[in-house]
């Protein structure tokens, strides 16, 4: 069964703002500190030409998060398209998907996957569909509508994430391109466990770097004390032999 949070994504994604804004309102009423829910909200109403409602729901967000980019640049939009006249309409799709697409260092990464559906399976998808993420042993595959199969996580993606999904953080995928032969996904972290608080999702180039360095640090301190071990044993050994004769 889709989940209220789903489905408010998904009409929204199908141009059904009014039957988003219910949705979301009763995600914000079950919690009034969902900020996904409350930018969603916010966004469907400016979109239906309720700027003062919409407006008020952006602020409600960024009293909640005052860093949040996604608040303040629709915002900003917001007050912009006041100032000249204009209004947003139902055709702004590109702008929803710009909104579902905006990357947040470490919670956020695009892929492409691999292992790939038949292009009939591929061909049915659309941007921003909502797709599942299966854990199956040392795998994770993803699946649409009906459990349809259309990919996997490349391995070392994979395995990073499986790590992470099992001590309790959650992600949502979304299809961000796809054709014949790619399928390139939008992956978002939206619940992080308390185990793995202080650590990134997703590594950057340079984030990577920095772990390689500290683990080859760390083989090499472990060499080390390996090689000061061995030389006791050794100076022990020496020490008997001299009193023994």
């Amino acid at each position: 069964m889709i989940s209220l949070k789903d489905q408010a994504i998904n009409t929204a994604l199908n141009g059904d703002w009014e039957k988003a804004i219910s949705l979301n309102k009763a995600l914000v009423k079950a919690n009034p500190n969902d900020v996904d829910a409350l930018n969603r909200l916010a966004f469907a109403l400016h979109i239906q030409g309720k700027t003062q409602a919409a407006k008020t729901t952006y602020q409600k967000v960024l009293k909640i998060d005052g860093l949040n980019s996604l608040a303040l640049r629709n915002l900003k939009k917001l007050l912009e398209s006041k100032k000249s006249g204009k209004n947003f309409t139902s055709n702004n799709f590109s702008i929803q998907t710009d909104n579902l697409f905006l990357e947040e260092p470490g919670k956020t990464k695009i892929i492409e996957l691999v292992n790939i559906a038949q292009p009939n399976v591929i061909n049915m998808l659309r941007t921003g569909q909502i797709l599942m993420l299966c854990v199956k042993r040392l795998k994770i595959f993803l699946l649409a509508e009906n459990k349809i199969f259309v990919g996997m996580l490349p391995d070392n993606i994979s395995k990073r994430l499986i790590k992470f999904i099992k001590a309790g953080n959650e992600y949502n995928a979304y299809v961000k391109s796809a054709n014949n032969r790619r399928l390139v996904v939008f992956i978002k972290e939206t619940k992080k466990s308390s185990r793995f608080k202080d650590q990134f999702s997703f590594l950057s180039g340079t984030d990577k770097a920095l772990d390689f360095d500290s683990s080859a640090k760390l083989r090499a301190g472990k060499r080390k004390s390996k090689l000061i071990e061995e030389k006791d044993e050794n100076d022990g050994q020496d020490y008997d032999s001299e009193d023994e004769s």
